[in-house]
């Protein structure tokens, strides 16, 4: 259920409404702009009469929300959201940039990596430091070490970094290194891994899952939220089809869906998505102009010897390239590349 107030109302009226709500035992998500104040109730609204909250001569109307999401809904906060991550912002007219290795493999790979990509202009660097694989054969990450080297590379570029959290074992160490907690698509619907990132403050990137609808994406970012962690970025990367000529299908419909459904920044992954490194250019491309708040790209300095999804990676020179034609996108569609 949503209360809006009419503009301009008293801060002793909106006080007086706000203990009402609370004696009722609803928990209560506000919004406020220039000219609104909302009241987001989540719980038992059952409580509520609607009618006698109609009669209050500063409430303007009542909306009972439908859909099952509710804090991540646009009625409970109708201007978009801005995520501040150091002194980067995704949201808004903010267009993030977040670049690098599948997976950290070496202290050299990923220092001249991260210098490769904040040259060309990318905002946060992205490795890889725990993977999750297909096979229990494959590379599965340096893990810990993984940790120290992106920590490095941070400190030799001031690049936020970001990284794949695929347990609550080690939360606590991502909450110290890291800038950004990636939860990947294979954890998208890891409920009790959604509530303990929740109790953070933390950024997270949530990605879709490999079959999930755009509802069921926003009911698992419901979980973050409603254990107080607003700092919420969806990321679609593709989802699983009858196609096999891509890693994955691309839904870049998804983005102006989600922006309509939702105030959460969505950014777009086109590595991930084609599987193909020369779709990530024009995947990227299509990304910003359809109104996604980013990309997050996968840049490789020796792809054909990467120990990690090589034939996605992007070399630095491309990658630079690909950031060149960007920022001139930006400039179209009125965006700041940060």
């Amino acid at each position: 259920m949503i209360i809006v107030m009419k503009p301009r109302t008293p801060q002793e009226e909106i006080m007086k409404i706000r203990n009402k709500i609370q004696e009722l035992g609803c928990e209560i998500h506000e919004s406020q702009g220039v000219n609104y104040h909302i009241f987001g109730l989540v719980g038992n609204t059952n409580t509520v009469d609607p009618d006698r909250i109609l009669a209050i001569e500063s409430v303007e109307k009542v909306i009972h929300v439908q859909e099952p999401y509710k804090i991540a809904n646009r009625l409970f906060h109708p201007e978009d959201s801005v995520i501040k991550i150091s002194d980067k912002k995704i949201g808004g007219q903010n267009f993030a940039v977040i670049a690098g290795p599948c997976s950290v493999e070496s202290k050299e790979q990923i220092i001249s990596i991260a210098e490769d990509v904040k040259s060309a202009g990318a905002g946060f660097l992205r490795g890889g430091a725990f993977k999750p694989r297909s096979s229990p054969y494959s590379f599965q990450g340096l893990r810990e070490d993984g940790l120290e080297l992106l920590k490095i590379a941070r400190e030799k570029t001031g690049l936020p970094i970001v990284s794949e959290l695929m347990s609550t074992e080690h939360l606590e160490r991502f909450i110290e290194d890291v800038d950004v907690i990636q939860i990947g698509a294979r954890n998208m619907q890891n409920f009790e891994l959604l509530k303990e990132v929740g109790k953070t403050r933390k950024p997270i990137i949530l990605k879709r899952g490999l079959s999930a609808t755009i509802e069921e994406l926003l009911l698992a970012a419901e979980y973050v939220l409603a254990q107080g962690n607003e700092n919420v970025i969806l990321c679609e990367r593709g989802i699983r089809t009858f196609e096999t000529y891509t890693r994955n299908t691309l839904d870049l419909g998804a983005i102006p869906v989600i922006k309509k459904l939702s105030h959460l920044p969505v950014i777009v992954d086109p590595s991930h998505a084609g599987g193909l490194w020369w779709l990530v250019d024009p995947m990227a491309k299509a990304a910003m102009v359809v109104g996604a708040d980013g990309v997050m790209i996968e840049v490789h300095n020796d792809p054909a010897n990467a120990r990690c999804d090589g034939q996605q990676s992007l070399k630095p020179e491309k990658f630079s390239t690909l950031m060149n034609s960007l920022k001139e996108l930006a400039r179209i569609q009125g965006k700041v590349i940060n």
